[in-house]
């Protein structure tokens, strides 16, 4: 790969122009082209030819997309947050080793992001055994189609050394979020978070995802969307808490977030690791969020360098 190798962004939604923006203004040693697969074949097209990193923004699945990439011998960056599309994802380790290139899974707000917390928290601790996230908001109109269809399925969490199902839109929680968001009822939800997560913290017997939701969301989700979603939503938020003991045994709790757009917050994790994977930092194969072999330090600078700011619950009110 070259110095300083091109940068794809494929979607051209709220996510993937954002991302451009940022990446222009970052790196101006290195090209960044935007295209839209509608009217693009990425297996094919020779706009690809000179790409080094590819950052996937677009609504739906995004496996044979991916598939596609790495077979160009192209490293690949994706936000996809659906179940089975992950899941698909990760079983493409050997394709991506074979050809040289890194595929970094679910690169967004969440698992992406708050896995990168989980593992900031959690180096600060002598062990870990419970893990729990929560997730606010949504970015453009395929995200907030994403949370609707999400709370009407089925949430996997982990428990006690293993996997237990439970109905999507239960399991209601009061979470607080980082100012200027506050708190909100969250549920279970249909996230891969859980299951990512258990992947590169294999000893955590406890992790749990929940997204908010109000009344509304809660009874129509089972319906089409009654209306069409707004453009972009709102001040997102996650909040990642992480419980262990400390070097003395003593219990510990450690609590840390973001509030921010979704879009953007999404555009700065999926930014960092195209620049890392830019920069040679990130190994060929499969890395998932919150992965113990990457710098997890140095992916969250470049994300505040994009312009979001990590926030930890201190339990000392401000002046």
């Amino acid at each position: 790969m070259s110095p300083h190798p091109h940068i794809a962004v494929i979607g051209n939604g709220v996510v993937g122009q954002r991302l451009v923006q940022r990446l222009e203004l970052a790196g101006p040693s290195r090209r960044t082209v935007l295209i839209d697969t509608r009217v693009v074949d990425v297996g094919t097209t020779r706009i690809l030819d000179d790409v080094g990193v590819a950052v996937l923004t677009i609504p739906g699945d995004h496996h044979d997309v991916a598939v596609e990439l790495i077979n160009r011998s192209i490293h690949v960056v994706s936000i996809g947050d659906d179940v089975d599309d992950v899941a698909a994802m990760i079983t493409e380790s050997n394709r991506a080793q074979h050809n040289g290139v890194s595929l970094v899974i679910g690169a967004g707000m969440s698992p992406g992001l708050s896995g990168l917390v989980a593992r900031y928290l959690a180096a600060q601790l002598a062990t870990v055994d419970e893990i729990h996230l929560a997730l606010h908001g949504t970015a453009g109109p395929a995200c907030a189609r994403q949370h609707h269809r999400v709370l009407s399925g089925t949430a996997v969490a982990f428990d006690d050394g293993e996997f237990v199902t439970a109905r999507a839109g239960t399991g209601r929680e009061i979470s607080w979020f980082p100012e200027p968001v506050g708190a909100y009822d969250c549920y279970r939800a249909e996230l891969p978070a859980a299951a990512v997560l258990h992947e590169v913290f294999p000893g955590v017997s406890r992790i749990t995802a929940r997204m908010s939701a109000n009344r509304r969301d809660r009874l129509t989700s089972r319906l089409p969307m009654l209306a069409p979603p707004h453009r972009e939503g709102g001040v997102g938020a996650i909040r990642v808490e992480v419980r262990g003991a400390s070097e003395d045994g003593s219990r510990v709790t450690l609590i840390a977030g973001i509030a921010e757009m979704v879009g953007t917050a999404s555009a700065a994790t999926a930014g960092a690791y195209a620049e890392a994977i830019a920069d040679g930092l990130i190994p060929a194969g499969v890395t998932l969020p919150g992965d113990a072999n990457i710098d997890t330090i140095g992916l969250l600078r470049r994300i505040e360098r994009f312009g979001v700011r990590l926030q930890e619950f201190t339990g000392v009110p401000s002046a």
